[in-house]
């Protein structure tokens, strides 16, 4: 498949309706409540990786200082292709992963703050003070504000993914490289995500829904900006039909 074909109607609805079952999937199970409980007792009953080093500073506040980093090098990158030092042709796909990997990852922090969540840390299952609810039952006013779900730390993470499609669109020289882009923000997105899920901030859903909303922002925000480019050269996509049907001779 295409990066092109994956940022059409279809595939952008089948991403969706995919993580609209998986959570259902989840919310059956109890998948959510099944990995925080052997999170917890694997810690001896706490979430002993909140305030550790290595989660709190490392991959939490390092971690963001480390997205920050490379949005500032596709930014220096993007810069030099007005000097000549980097293609030409990286212009626009550089552009959209300046624009496109900040959009998903404030999207996802906007909405945390609307969809009155809690962290696994703040119930009562887990040693904190509040009952567990549905995500369709009302709030009592008396709990205060939650902002747990959507996982925003996982989401700066999980923008990266839009380095498919830059890749993509950069021409034949970073066309196959498009596949590490992906796995970049994947593994990105995983490791802040199963931190933020030690440290108790998150379920396993929130981070299934970081990473569909990146992608979906990742998608769209391609499908306007880098469509043209991302279409393969006829003359490849020939070759690339006969390797196939020799393959299968």
């Amino acid at each position: 498949m295409s990066a092109e074909s994956l940022t059409r109607t279809p595939a952008l609805l089948g991403v969706f309706a995919g993580a609209v079952a998986l959570t259902l999937l989840l919310a059956a199970t109890g998948g959510d409540v099944w990995w925080a409980d052997h999170l917890y007792a694997w810690q001896g009953g706490t979430w002993a990786a909140r305030d550790a080093w290595w989660s709190a500073e490392l991959l939490h506040v390092g971690g963001r200082r480390f997205s920050i980093g490379c949005w500032m090098l596709a930014a220096a990158a993007w810069g030099l292709t007005w000097s000549g030092h980097v293609p030409q042709a990286w212009r626009r796909p550089l552009g959209y992963v300046l624009l496109t990997v900040p959009l998903a990852a404030v999207l996802v922090a906007v909405l945390k703050t609307h969809t009155g969540i809690d962290c696994p840390w703040d119930l009562q299952r887990y040693g904190g003070t509040h009952p567990w609810l549905s995500p369709f039952e009302p709030r009592p006013a008396t709990l205060g504000p939650a902002a747990c779900f959507p996982a925003a730390h996982a989401a700066a993470g999980y923008a990266w993914v839009a380095l498919y499609f830059a890749c993509a669109a950069a021409g034949p020289s970073l066309r196959n490289l498009r596949r590490i882009g992906l796995a970049f923000g994947l593994a990105l997105g995983l490791v802040f995500g199963i931190a933020q899920q030690l440290r108790g901030a998150h379920f396993m859903s929130h981070d299934l829904w970081a990473l569909t909303l990146c992608w979906l922002v990742a998608a769209l925000s391609a499908r306007v900006w880098l469509r043209a480019q991302m279409r393969e050269p006829a003359a490849t996509r020939t070759a690339s039909i006969h390797t196939t049907h020799g393959a299968l001779r």
